[in-house]
């Protein structure tokens, strides 16, 4: 794993435990997961790039759109909640380093 997905990982990490507590704020959106993929997909043009289990069975995933820059991170709960945790945009991919190098 390249030193930029491990600083990825980790900060994701931080996040996810906090979850309910960002979930509560007035910004938060949270829905049916399908919904939230369909919005993400249809109106911003993102698509799934990677994903992990986080605590407590929570998956995060990011999507991003090449094509406008926009990216997303959901936090999606076991039963079902999707909530957009971060976006932004000027999303780039990194191009995966050889083993031992670092950024």
């Amino acid at each position: 794993m390249t030193k930029a997905f491990a600083l990825i990982g980790g900060a994701l990490a931080l996040l996810v435990p906090f979850t309910p507590a960002i979930a509560q704020t007035a910004r938060t959106i949270c829905g049916e997961r399908d919904q939230i993929v369909e919005t993400l997909t249809g109106r911003f043009g993102e698509t799934a790039r990677s994903w992990g289990m986080g605590p407590s069975g929570r998956i995060v995933e990011i999507y991003a759109s090449e094509e406008t820059g926009t990216w997303t991170i959901t936090i999606t709960a076991p039963n079902g909640t999707t909530c957009l945790v971060a976006a932004g945009q000027f999303w780039e991919n990194l191009i995966p380093l050889p083993a031992g190098e670092a950024l």
